[in-house]
């Protein structure tokens, strides 16, 4: 029996000062006979709050002798690392880009302990014991392409205190060869793709989250989404999020033949195509949905968990591509209304019939609240920092819900013309004598905002939106 293990413990973590690594203490059962763990209980892990990281390989190294030393590599992957037999002193340095680079944090790991290894951090450890055997589980397998990020086991700055010193244990001479921390490069976070790049929500996720090597912002032009090798098109072990800002959303010309292929190949071919390649390859997938899934006959705020019911063909696009990203194990779905972002839109158009001396009949029987992308991108952005449960969120502007008509005047006002110009009509009315096919409409859009706002997220204010909307 291994000497200094822990019998009896519970399941429990303990975080370190390098963001993500994080130590547990593993439950070890024994007796005359030997002992028992259960090493990697995935159910279990989770609710200790290990990170769902979808390990697909298991390596063990054996090492015979006490002094053997290995490291430090950080690889572009994530690890689970624990002892099977012996005892090891293990050293970890943070060699990801940002404010923690470089630091450290060391500890004894044995059959009790095990520890969660996040993608870039330097990983190295140094045997207490004979017959030790190192064991590791990995979510991605060994490649000749990846990135990969060593340091030096003597590095002055990260000044590891190895319980042997280094003059006196078996290093092997690539190991003695790493570079100091002056001189690494630090590794980038793991790619991320956003669609739709030069769409209005594109264009508020690029300014939201920046231009970055790590980012690509792909158009329709970048990458083909309904392409049948699409999973031939990237590395995509290599992301780590998708954004999807690509849609089909001329909600009438879907009900023509040709529209209602376009529609279903943006929508719905390519939302599949993604879908596949992130739980594949254990990606993130975001995704943003519409309030036309619903058919607006509820007479209260759609909730997430509501039955969808889209009336037409851009609806039933949408919600088919909302139960296909469900399906994902890593996913966010964002279901929003009526945006106003960066380029043609509702309120740009009634701000240039005020400027132009026209009075617009508006109609006045749909309800909802206006959704701007600035705010999107950054309800976007909090979701995936902030890591809630995974699931389908409500984000619109916050405050009382307006009908088109209201909406139209309170523009009319702000850019100081007459809102008296605007005109309320129903819906049969303004279509009334539509030479195309027009799109159903749900005429109750207002989406609950509970469940975001029970992450920490604040929507904006639409009133106040709108205003600053207009101002810029």
């Amino acid at each position: 029996m291994t000497v200094g293990i822990e019998f009896g413990k519970s399941l429990t973590a303990t975080t370190t000062p390098i963001p993500g690594l994080v130590v547990y203490d593993l439950p070890v059962h024994g007796d005359a006979r030997g002992w028992f763990k259960e090493n990697w209980q995935r159910e279990k892990m989770l609710a200790a709050g290990l990170p769902d990281f979808g390990p697909v390989q298991n390596n063990i190294s054996f090492n015979d002798e006490v002094g053997t030393t290995r490291g430090i590599h950080a690889e572009p992957w994530d690890k689970y690392v624990s002892v099977a037999t012996g005892r090891i002193f293990g050293a970890w340095v943070d060699l990801r880009e940002g404010p923690t680079f470089g630091a450290v944090f060391t500890t004894e790991l044995d059959p009790s302990r095990a520890i969660f290894v996040p993608r870039g951090v330097g990983n190295s450890y140094q045997t207490l014991e004979p017959d030790t055997a190192y064991t590791y589980l990995v979510n991605d397998h060994w490649s000749p392409t990846a990135e990969y990020t060593f340091l030096n086991l003597a590095d002055e700055t990260a000044a590891i205190q190895w319980p042997i010193p280094l003059d006196q244990v078996q290093i092997s001479d690539k190991d003695k060869n790493h570079p100091r921390l002056a001189d690494v490069t630090p590794m980038a976070p793991a790619r991320m793709l956003i669609t739709g790049a030069n769409g209005q929500l594109g264009r508020a996720l690029r300014a939201e989250f920046g231009d970055h090597p790590h980012i690509e912002y792909a158009t329709r032009e970048d990458l083909d989404l309904t392409a049948a090798d699409l999973d031939a098109a990237r590395r995509w072990r290599d992301y780590s999020t998708i954004i999807n800002a690509a849609a089909y959303t001329a909600v009438d010309k879907a009900e023509t033949p040709e529209g209602r292929s376009e529609a279903w190949a943006a929508n719905v071919t390519a939302v599949a195509n993604l879908a596949r390649i992130a739980t594949a390859n254990g990606i993130t997938l975001v995704h943003v949905s519409s309030d036309y899934v619903f058919d607006g006959t509820k007479e209260t705020p759609y909730t997430e968990d509501d039955t969808v019911s889209p009336l037409g063909v851009y609806g039933q696009t949408k919600a088919a591509g909302d139960a296909i990203v469900s399906t994902v194990p890593r996913h966010f779905i964002l279901r929003t209304s009526w945006v106003i972002g960066e380029g043609g839109n509702f309120v740009r158009t009634m701000a240039a019939l005020a400027e132009k001396g026209v009075d617009p009949r508006v109609v006045d029987d749909q309800i909802g609240r206006l959704t701007f992308t600035d705010d999107l991108a950054r309800g976007i952005l909090h979701l995936l920092t902030t890591r809630p449960a995974y699931g389908t969120y409500s984000l619109t502007a916050s405050g009382d819900p307006e009908s088109w008509a209201a909406i139209a005047r309170r523009v009319f006002a702000l850019t100081g013309h007459d809102p008296q110009r605007v005109t309320g009509v129903s819906t049969e009315e303004y279509f009334a004598n539509a030479a195309a096919p027009v799109a159903p409409r749900p005429r109750n859009s207002v989406l609950d905002l509970s469940r975001i706002e029970a992450t920490g997220f604040r929507p904006s204010a639409g009133a106040m939106a709108l205003a600053a909307y207009l101002a810029r």
